[in-house]
């Protein structure tokens, strides 16, 4: 049987992956955070802390044990806590090495079928030799797969999520020898607590209404319920959408992309003073104020031939601009899907190293365990994403 090692010390597979990042001081830190997570995980194992007596104990402590772990940022020396019953098994390393295994899987798939790039091609034989089995891909596929389409489609209907953020990610994947474009629909939900997660992910042909539909169908089917305000930018027949599958939620419209959009009709040159008054519209948290500003804005340039088509514009999206005012208590994180954009980018970060996925289960599989990371990375931060009872934001 084929032997995998996940480690990782050329500097061209570090560069490869992303993970180039070979910080003594990084190192230590990890190390410390996964030493004291199994800590807390063999506590809660055994039901009582260190020379604590309990009557619900269910074990004790049995020293520890070093094991080398394979991060993106080099190879750490752990120490393993372990019990006197044998039966305890920190789930760190699982959960860890998840996407890892998911990005490895995409590699050799593209390896066994002869369309992996040169370095691809480097990393897998560097990994794992240049005899790759497709029973042992199978093998790892099979691990994974059921574990992403179990947490993909996992129900909702025990929480409720007033607030939605929603867009789409394209990706390249294989499918009968051509190279194709796919929309990857991706949502957040985030509960009146101002708690967020990953609600749910669907990659399909093509980004329409008709797409859009299926994927809010696909949410409410699994019981996203209690949804009052979606935030989005103006896809192609995302709005549509929204409109038909929340018909008593409102629609806000990504402040980021309609002041882009806004500013992109107004000639650079001599427009300073017309461009500091849009963003100054766009600081303000009471509708009312923003609106009356907006009008004066209008009256002063709209009979002026450069500003006219942003006037227009501005005019036109206002109020669906300024819907978190009203529905979402005014809380500056709701205005736009900049959380969403940073978790794109964490997947672009690891999507970049396989560039036209070998077929569509790889790329569902990859992405899925990525988003899943993240999603526990969420649940578990002690700090809340929105504060409602503050409203001043970091």
């Amino acid at each position: 049987m084929t032997q995998v090692h996940f480690t990782l010390n050329t500097e061209e597979i570090q560069k490869l992956i992303d993970q180039s990042v070979q910080d003594d001081l990084s190192k230590t830190i990890l190390t410390t955070v996964f030493n004291q997570l199994m800590e807390e995980q063999r506590n809660e194992y055994l039901q009582a802390d260190e020379y604590e007596r309990s009557e619900h104990r269910k074990s004790y402590r049995n020293g520890y044990y070093t094991r080398d772990f394979t991060t993106r940022i080099g190879t750490l020396e752990l120490r393993v806590p372990r019990t006197r019953d044998g039966k305890f098994s920190p789930s760190v390393f699982e959960r860890y090495q998840r996407n890892e295994k998911a990005l490895l899987a995409a590699m050799l798939e593209m390896y066994v079928s002869g369309v992996s790039t040169r370095k691809v091609s480097q990393v897998v034989e560097e990994l794992c030799g240049k005899s790759i089995y497709k029973s042992f891909v199978s093998s790892l596929t099979e691990q994974l797969d059921p574990m992403v389409k179990d947490w993909q489609n996992r129900s909702l209907k025990d929480t409720s999520y007033p607030y939605v953020m929603t867009d789409v990610l394209y990706i390249k994947i294989r499918e009968n020898h051509r190279v194709v474009s796919r929309s990857c629909h991706i949502a957040i939900g985030i509960t009146k607590d101002g708690e967020r997660e990953i609600i749910g992910f669907m990659i399909q042909n093509k980004e329409s209404d008709e797409t859009w539909s299926v994927f809010f169908e696909y949410l409410k089917f699994r019981g996203l319920q209690g949804t009052e305000l979606v935030i989005s930018d103006a896809h192609k027949g995302l709005v549509k959408a929204i409109k038909e599958s929340f018909t008593n939620a409102s629609w806000q419209r990504c402040q980021v992309h309609f002041m882009r959009n806004i500013l992109s009709k107004v000639p650079k040159k001599d427009s300073k003073p017309f461009r500091e008054s849009i963003k100054a519209i766009f600081r303000f948290t009471d509708i009312e104020l923003a609106r009356t500003a907006k009008n004066k804005l209008i009256r002063d340039y709209i009979d002026k031939t450069k500003y006219s088509k942003a006037c227009e514009t501005l005019d036109e999206g206002f109020e669906d601009a300024f819907q978190y005012t009203v529905v979402g208590k005014g809380h500056p994180r709701l205005k736009s899907t900049n959380l969403l954009e940073r978790l794109n980018e964490e997947v672009r970060r690891r999507e970049k190293v396989i560039r036209i996925f070998p077929n569509r289960d790889s790329a569902n599989r990859l992405i899925g365990a990525i988003l899943m990371d993240k999603h526990e990375d969420w649940l578990s931060s002690s700090r809340k994403y929105i504060q409602f009872d503050n409203l001043s934001s970091d």
